[in-house]
């Protein structure tokens, strides 16, 4: 049976099942650090909370088969890089390789590309989280650079590969 995939706007009733699903150390694992862990359920009144207008446009649910699994979401680039984005997703540890992200990854690249006019997105994935680059991959990304000890994370030193998309060649 094929699952069914939406990216929606989050909602306040997702607030306990965001909860569920984040407060998992390995789902923070490969985040930024402004994803807490642990995650509480006052992170995700904040998160939610910070969903106004202009955000909504920004940051989405992922929804499988009516159930929260995730989310995706960009960060608009300003000035000079204006016509591209930041973006990241991440998936609940049940929802994990089975085709998922990439579904949302394509969904979320043809929305901001085609419906948003970003002419470039950007990701960058943390060196060994290689199923997050292969996502990236299977979505058309290319791996323009390594960003030698560029993060740290659980007080280990690694490197930042990043990915990215474009519609337009200079």
């Amino acid at each position: 049976m094929e699952e069914t995939l939406r990216l929606r706007p989050w909602r306040d009733d997702d607030v306990e099942r965001l909860v569920e699903i984040a407060n998992d150390a390995d789902v923070a694992r490969y985040m930024a650090d402004r994803f807490p862990h642990p995650y509480t359920i006052e992170d995700a009144r904040f998160w939610i909370a910070l969903q106004d207008e202009f955000a909504a446009v920004n940051n989405f649910a992922i929804e499988v088969d009516g159930e929260l699994a995730g989310g995706i979401g960009m960060d608009p680039l300003v000035g000079e890089r204006r016509t591209g984005a930041h973006f990241g997703y991440w998936l609940g540890r049940a929802y994990w390789g089975r085709g998922i992200a990439t579904a949302a990854c394509a969904a979320f690249t043809e929305y901001a590309m085609d419906r948003r006019g970003f002419i470039r997105l950007e990701a960058t994935v943390y060196a060994p989280n290689i199923p997050s680059m292969r996502v990236l991959e299977k979505c058309g990304y290319t791996c323009e650079g390594i960003m030698r000890s560029a993060v740290i994370k659980r007080g280990e030193i690694l490197d930042s590969h990043l990915y990215a998309k474009v519609t337009v060649r200079a």
